[in-house]
Order: C-alpha cells, then structure tokens, then sequence
C-alpha cells in the first residue's frame, strides 16, 4: 500500500486514526498501541502477505538477541551474531543475485539466478534493528516490552521508504500519555506536510517519470535533446518522489504524536558533496557514520585509514541504493569527490 493511493488516504489512514485515538480517549492504551501495530502489519501485509511472517521472525529474532545482550556476559559476540544473521538475511534477498551474475561473469558459468522478490522495505527494517542491538550493547537502549518493539519496527509511516529511526529517540514517545490524546497542532501540521509530500510525488514525481521513461525505454535511438530531457527528469524525479515520500512520513508521524527524523533537506542545492550527504537521505547517513564510520576508526588514526573508513562507508551506501557494479562504482566515486 503506497502512501498516495486511494486505499491509504481514504480508508486505512482514517480508520486507522480513529481507531487508535477513540482507544486512546478510553485509556486504552496499550490496546491502542496493539492496534497501531496490527494495522501497520496490516499495511505491510497488503503488498504481499506472504513477507508478514518474514518481518515477524526478524523482530522476534532480534528482540530475543537484545535480550541476550542484556542479559549475558558474552555480549560482544551475541551482538555479532545478531549482527551477521541479519546481513545474511538482508543479503540473501537484495544480493544473491547479484552476486551469481557476477560470478557468472567472471568465470563464464551459467549459474542460474534466484529470481527472488526483494521483500518491500527490508533494507529499513534491518537496519533499524541492526542499530538497535548496538544501542542495547552500548547500554543507551533499554527493552521496556515486546509490544513497543513491535511498534518500533512495524510503525507504518517509516516502515517501506524510511527514516531510519531509533529506539532510543521513538520509544518515550511510544510510551507518553500525551501520544494518545488528539493534538489539533499536530494534526493540522500534519495534514499539511503530508500534502505538500503527496503533491510532490503525485503532481511532479510521476509526471517526471513519464518523460524519464520515455528516454530509458529507447536508449538507442535517442536525439541530443531527448537524452538530456530523459537525463534531467530522471534527476528531477528522483528528487522530488524521495522529498515527498520523506515529508509525507514525517506528517503521518505527526498525526499520531510522533516526530520522526528529518531525512531530506534540499541536497540539490548542496555546496560540495560532503554537504549533500548531509541533506540526502540523512537517516542513512547519520547510520553509517555512527554505525560504521566512527566504530571503524573515523578520522582518528591517520589519513590512510580515513580514507579506507570512508570507502568502506560510501560502498555500503551506494549498495544500499541497489544490487549492481553501478551502484558500487557510484559509492567508490563519491569516495573520491568527498576526499578532494
């Protein structure tokens, strides 16, 4: 289910809003809460429900792993334990492909592809957990109850297009009094984020696509000017459906009490590239540069290792953005722009 369709907008959001807050005014919390987190499987599940029970297994999984984290001695390796399982799993879906065609492509075999459907926004709910068990590790992340974490995770406005969001930061707003309760600046502010979202995405995004479309689907036979119209759409397209998608999350959040992180911030008009990492995809910035950059040494022990750091940490991003050599070479590229 895609924030602009006719579904979302005319009967889950507002069923799912009335629902939660009539629950709330009837301090029924935590039933509100259990709501929340059916409808946003709900939400989930409508795409294909055959990955709700995958998205399951993985919160449990990891619920259980930040248990243990908490609980035993060994940390360190249990964290690294949750850590690879969930790498496999998220490497499995979005790089077994990609990784036989390179395979087949360099030793000339005829290894047979999968052909597996990547399950709608695995890449945010792994990475959301993966931080979180680093959080329980670090000790500034603490389970307060399997129905929180289920919120966490499956909450709907971040759970297919992000942000990136953080236990830490979401879970006292999970849990405060004053989430349940109607917010009229809220909803107001809200309604007019997600509009101005929807608007980008609908009125400009996929307006854009047609023209980008156009020229990718006849590469070859292309003129000078339509090469550039496709080039320029495709820019403008990418830009405008990844601004709306962020705003449109962030004014679902508002709706019900939740401010979630900014994830978009202009990167167009960015003065280097290092400033435009800082305004494009934000969330996934400040995790690689948490998560990975600073573990991994940062720019704390010479130039060289900087610049190893970095690489390893742009390559990451890039495959993030998908499974091809491209994708690679855009990382390792933008490696290069950021230590000149």
């Amino acid at each position: 289910m895609l924030f602009n369709s006719y579904e979302f907008i005319l009967l889950f959001l507002p069923v799912t809003f009335v629902v939660f807050f009539t629950l709330g005014k009837l301090k029924c919390n935590k039933l509100a809460t259990v709501w929340l987190v059916l409808a946003s499987l709900f939400f989930y599940g409508w795409w294909d429900y055959h990955y709700v029970p995958l998205l399951l297994m993985s919160i449990l999984f990891n619920y259980f792993v930040g248990k243990q984290i908490e609980n035993r001695a060994n940390k360190k390796a249990i964290l690294f334990g949750g850590i690879a399982a969930d790498l496999l799993l998220l490497g499995y879906f979005k790089y077994a492909d990609f990784f036989i065609s390179t395979v087949n492509d360099l030793s000339g075999s005829s290894l047979g592809l999968l052909n597996i459907v990547l399950p709608l926004g695995i890449s945010f709910f792994t990475f959301t957990q993966i931080a979180y068990l680093v959080d329980v590790y670090r000790g500034i992340a603490k389970n307060i109850s399997l129905l929180y974490y289920f919120e966490f995770v499956t909450i709907f406005p971040h759970l297919i297009a992000g942000p990136i969001i953080s236990y830490k930061e979401m879970l006292p707003q999970f849990v405060r009094a004053e989430t349940f309760a109607i917010n009229h600046k809220n909803i107001a502010l809200g309604l007019a984020i997600f509009a101005i979202g929807l608007t980008k995405k609908v009125m400009i995004a996929d307006n854009l696509a047609v023209w980008a479309n156009i020229a990718f689907n006849n590469s070859e036979n292309l003129t000078f000017l339509a090469a550039w119209i496709g080039s320029i759409s495709y820019s403008l397209q990418l830009y405008f459906d990844f601004s709306g998608y962020s705003e449109m999350a962030i004014g679902l959040g508002l709706l019900f009490n939740l401010s979630l992180p900014m994830n978009f911030n202009s990167p167009y008009q960015a003065t280097s590239i290092i400033d435009f990492w800082r305004r494009w995809h934000m969330t996934l910035g400040s995790w690689v540069k948490e998560y990975m950059y600073i573990p991994l040494g940062g720019n704390r022990h010479g130039e060289l290792c900087k610049m190893r750091n970095l690489l390893v940490s742009m390559l990451l991003i890039g495959l993030w953005h998908g499974a091809g050599w491209t994708f690679v070479l855009w990382g390792g590229e933008h490696t290069v722009y950021c230590l000149l």
